[in-house]
């Protein structure tokens, strides 16, 4: 388990992975919640490109992923505010208010 807090997520679980010895493995659980956060979606029309979108939001957070070769990829569905779920490749996200918790399995 690897627990952030008052830190970006996703340079937080690379830190530890490697701290860990942990170059390869799966998130097989990520809870918390963040206090900002930067996603991304594919257009409709291109599955190869990127539609990246910043929120200056808090949000609870649950998701997976894996680290392959050091390197985090992480998807997450962030809860805001009305009830609404924002998903996507986390690009980034800053833990602070609260925590955040990634079981990693390695692999």
């Amino acid at each position: 388990m690897i627990e952030i807090k008052n830190a970006e997520l996703l340079e937080t679980i690379a830190q530890r992975a490697k701290e860990l010895g942990i170059t390869r493995g799966a998130i097989v659980s990520l809870i918390g919640a963040v206090d900002t956060f930067t996603i991304s979606t594919m257009p409709a029309s291109d599955a190869t490109a990127d539609v990246i979108t910043d929120y200056e939001l808090p949000a609870e957070m649950h998701g997976t992923g894996e680290i392959t070769d050091g390197e985090v990829h992480v998807h997450a569905t962030m809860a805001v505010e009305g009830d609404r779920g924002l998903s996507g490749h986390v690009h980034r996200a800053q833990v602070g208010t609260w925590f955040a918790r990634a079981y990693v399995l390695p692999c």
